[in-house]
């Protein structure tokens, strides 16, 4: 992986090109490279590290045509450095590849057999190698290509143009996202064709944009489109108009993606609460569809950050609905064999709806569950278009590698999912659910608040962020809100931190707690205070610097105190600008950490 744009165009593409690989750049990547036609000749340009490598390589040899390739490069197989950078070119074939292979050593052994030599290390240059091959065996390209989707397995976005053919790509798809945008058509009937790994790639080149599905694969031509299943069949794509044209993607004033979207807050949690509440009643119109009384059990599935997630959701369900909870790390879900749930509803959650283990546990849940739910903050991601039903989460666009505005999205959809579920299977009352959706009402003005501590919050993240380990510590529903920080400062300044149940401590993580180990421990008004008091005490005893996050902090930060169900979003938000904080302090790039990519479109 880690992001494909491609062009058929009617002009020079080599600055379109990059523009399309900028606005991959939130994805996190190593390395990146362009290939380029001009009268059916490719150039390649690659370069390690970020755009501006590439940019200076451009600027020195610049190269010009009216086709081409771009990639971003997360590594996977073989170290970052300029050989194993995309695209990569054999003979006549250049191409990219998002995914990875999984008999690359099988097919590498059986190439190299026929006297074949490889250069790079990667799984990719197997596949370009392998194609060149199959061009001698076969008459056109079109069955040189389907042979090769026969012999690969793995997973696979592919782009790939030909030398001598100077308006013509293939392309497929099985596991990783491609869509193909659309130009509009002249009266010639030809238009500019696109490629990218998702919308936003192609944002500024066409707002037209079709979705392959797993086992398609498509011939791309200025005059037609030609996209074929997994047996070959031709299918028809539906074209959508896409909503990207209409989303801001620059920081504006901030200094970085990220503290903008935390910044963007009160204004997508207060576009969510319009799409979750009706304005005359006040009532929930959240998938209205489903009835959670149909449901013994509800199984939240997710990875990182949106985990976390599902994890405060659990207490949700159980307390609103006296609905069962389950929850699974997606990367487990499908590896293990599972006790039957013919009236399970799975409700997976994902922010780019992408997450290739999310999506294979979806798939592997189909007809074995009631229901399949997905929350997305994509609508035309592959997640919300395999789910039984979808609900888009509606944080907008995401750029930071790190989850902000996603997760207290993420939070409040799941919150009014389990309200919902209460109001269903008559767990709740009708002053129970009025009395809630005020206080949901009241989020984007106390996040407001607690931005507004922001100063405070830098001078002690940077405090905390000269340690080299940390621990942080929450009781009941703020216990998965300390497992969330910690992988935000994890993330993003690289500062070795756990979350645990501050109930947990005496159990072992004790052992760490020194004076060079500072503790963040998350308060609550609920009747766990006092609890969460003595274990504070407790590492205190020990000679560890204590920060208290939460109302009446007398050593941390102060935050207003709020309604019991919107607990958990105050340590979520101030945690978030206290991983950014401390990130900053030590030089860290904090919208593309190390070895990290924003969509993790492989297991």
């Amino acid at each position: 992986m880690c992001g494909i744009i491609g062009i058929i165009g009617k002009s020079d593409v080599s600055a379109r090109l990059m523009a399309g690989l900028s606005r991959l750049e939130y994805r996190g990547y190593d390395s990146a490279g362009v290939a380029v036609m001009d009268v059916g000749r490719i150039t390649i340009k690659r370069a390690v590290g970020k755009l501006d490598a590439l940019r200076d390589e451009l600027g020195t040899d610049p190269v010009w045509g009216n086709m081409g390739l771009g990639h971003t490069r997360w590594a996977t197989h073989g170290p970052a450095n300029q050989v194993n950078a995309h695209p990569h070119q054999v003979g006549s074939v250049t191409l990219v590849h998002n995914g990875i292979i999984e008999n690359y050593t099988e097919l590498k052994v059986e190439l190299a057999e026929r006297g074949i030599n490889f250069l790079s290390q990667t799984d990719t240059a197997v596949v370009a190698h392998y194609l060149n091959h199959l061009l001698g065996q076969f008459d056109t390209l079109d069955e040189a290509f389907r042979a090769l989707l026969d012999k690969i397995v793995g997973s696979y976005a592919l782009a790939v143009m030909f030398e001598g053919y100077p308006e013509l790509m293939f392309v497929a798809r099985n596991g990783p996202p491609l869509a193909i945008g659309y130009g509009r058509y002249d009266l010639d009937g030809r238009a500019e064709m696109f490629v990218g790994s998702d919308a936003l790639s192609m944002h500024e080149l066409t707002d037209r944009v079709s979705y392959l599905e797993d086992g398609d694969w498509a011939i791309i031509r200025p005059e037609y489109v030609e996209v074929r299943d997994r047996s070959g069949a031709v299918v028809e794509r539906e074209i959508v108009t896409t909503k990207v044209g209409n989303m801001a993607i620059d920081k504006g004033p901030f200094p970085h993606f990220m503290l903008k979207e935390i910044h963007d807050q009160p204004d997508s949690l207060g576009r969510l609460l319009s799409s979750l509440f009706d304005s005359q009643s006040g009532s929930i119109r959240l998938l209205e569809n489903f009835n959670f009384n149909d449901f013994d059990r509800v199984v939240l599935v997710a990875c990182g950050t949106a985990h976390y997630a599902c994890h405060v959701a659990k207490y949700w369900f159980e307390a609103h609905a006296g609905l069962q909870a389950e929850i699974e790390l997606a990367s487990e879900y499908r590896y293990r064999k599972r006790a039957p749930g013919k009236k399970d509803c799975l409700i997976v959650v994902s922010q780019s709806g992408e997450t290739a283990d999310t999506l294979a546990a979806l798939k592997d849940a189909r007809g074995k569950v009631a229901a399949r739910i997905a929350l997305v903050n994509v609508s035309t991601s592959s997640i919300a278009r395999e789910a039984d039903a979808f609900f888009d989460i509606e944080a907008g666009t995401e750029i930071g590698v790190a989850s902000t505005k996603a997760f207290t999205a993420q939070l409040l959809a799941l919150l009014a999912l389990s309200l919902k579920a209460g109001r269903d299977r008559d767990a709740v009352d009708e002053d129970f659910l009025v009395a809630r959706t005020r206080e949901m009402i009241g989020l984007p003005s106390l996040v407001m608040d607690l931005l507004a501590l922001e100063g405070e919050i830098a001078f002690q993240a940077e405090q905390f962020s000269k340690a080299r380990h940390a621990i942080v510590l929450g009781r009941g529903v703020l216990y998965p809100i300390a497992l969330e920080i910690a992988l935000k400062i994890k993330e993003i300044s690289y500062i070795h931190a756990e979350g645990y149940a501050a109930g947990e401590l005496k159990h072992g993580p004790i052992a760490l707690v020194d004076e060079d180990i500072p503790v963040l421990v998350l308060d609550s008004n609920d009747d766990m205070k006092e609890k969460t008091a003595s274990n504070a005490a407790e590492v205190e005893a020990r000679g560890s610097k204590v920060f208290h996050i939460g109302p009446e902090a007398a050593q941390g930060i102060g935050t207003p105190a709020v309604p019991l169900l919107l607990n958990p979003f105050v340590p979520a938000v101030v945690g978030q600008l206290w991983a950014y904080y401390a990130a900053i302090a030590l030089g860290r790039n904090v919208d593309q950490p190390r070895n990290l990519a924003k969509s993790v479109t492989v297991e």
